[in-house]
């Protein structure tokens, strides 16, 4: 558990680890911004939290529920959010789940495990002062613009994995391998347009200026944020086209094996069948048959074999069965 309270004066950071219990009046101060961070929150942070800032129960409660959709809700003075970043461990695909609080003039995030890394955000927060005289909605845009630009990153390797695949498909690559490989990479993706598209309503919600957190200069801003989460839906569904592409054409591919494999064995069961049929033949016990008892009966039986066993297999040679 760990519980971070940095205040902001003016656009500029004025105590790095302020007291939590200070939360409350430290608001009422003029030109004052407070960010809160809650990592792996315990019933007792959450209580501390709820009365300093008020916070609805029904909110509170969520932040107990893992695996939340990616949404918004819209209280009296704040807006409760819900958004997923999303990092590569091994890869595979790992979501961060982050529930934010956001008002005129505090930001308050709760990171459960595995949290996800906020040094980048506060980087950016300390070097833009200027426009964190914005308040809380420019923290938050800040924190939001961080998440979408990691689902790029995250996106960009799972591109690298597709065409590896495209390349497997038309390989030698086992075809079982491949398949599975697939299907587990349209399984991840979807799970990530999960966490992505649902940003949309989100932003949407927050640029309608209910409650005033996105002032007039921050509009722009989310406006890009709004864009490039647009951009990272269409990227994870053309992911998605490409590997549907990929798994008709394995299909394809595995499907042309067989036939090559079928033609083959009809075309040697062919062949072997002549000779069978001339033994069958020879091997007819009347006393009255042809060359029964010529002293080159069974060299012209073996030379009738091999002549039209040649015939046929050249015949399929030149139709490329063989």
């Amino acid at each position: 558990m760990s519980v971070t309270c940095r205040l902001y004066r003016d656009g500029h950071l004025e105590e790095a680890s302020a007291a939590p219990g200070e939360i409350s009046e430290r608001l009422r101060e003029e030109g004052s911004v407070v960010w809160v961070d809650v990592e792996a929150p315990t019933k007792a942070d959450i209580e501390a939290v709820r009365q300093e800032f008020g916070f609805h129960d029904l909110a509170l409660e969520d932040l107990f529920h893992p695996h939340q959709r990616p949404k918004i809700e819209q209280y009296e003075s704040y807006f409760f959010l819900v958004a997923y970043g999303a990092t590569m461990k091994d890869g595979r695909l790992r979501l961060h789940e982050a529930d934010v609080f956001v008002g005129r003039n505090y930001l308050v995030t709760v990171r459960k495990d595995p949290a996800w890394d906020m040094a980048q955000v506060v980087k950016r927060w300390e070097a833009h002062s200027e426009l964190a005289r914005q308040g809380g909605g420019y923290l938050l845009y800040v924190l939001l613009d961080e998440i979408v630009d990691g689902y790029f990153q995250a996106l960009d390797g799972y591109e690298d994995r597709t065409d590896d695949l495209e390349d497997l498909v038309f390989g030698s690559g086992p075809a079982e391998t491949v398949q599975n490989e697939i299907f587990r990479l349209k399984r991840d993706l979807l799970g990530f347009r999960r966490a992505i598209a649902p940003l949309r309503d989100v932003l949407d919600v927050m640029q309608r200026r209910i409650v005033d957190v996105v002032t007039p200069p921050l509009e722009p801003y989310y406006r890009d944020v709004y864009d490039h989460v647009l951009r990272a839906t269409d990227f994870v569904d053309n992911i998605r086209d490409i590997l549907s592409s990929a798994l008709d054409a394995h299909l394809a591919v595995v499907s042309n094996r067989l036939n090559e494999i079928m033609k083959k064995l009809t075309s040697w069961a062919a062949i072997i069948l002549i000779p069978t049929l001339v033994a069958g033949i020879y091997g007819m016990n009347f006393v009255h048959m042809p060359e029964l008892r010529w002293r080159f009966g069974y060299a012209y039986a073996l030379g009738l074999m091999a002549t039209l066993g040649f015939a046929l297999y050249r015949v399929f040679k030149r139709r490329d069965w063989l």
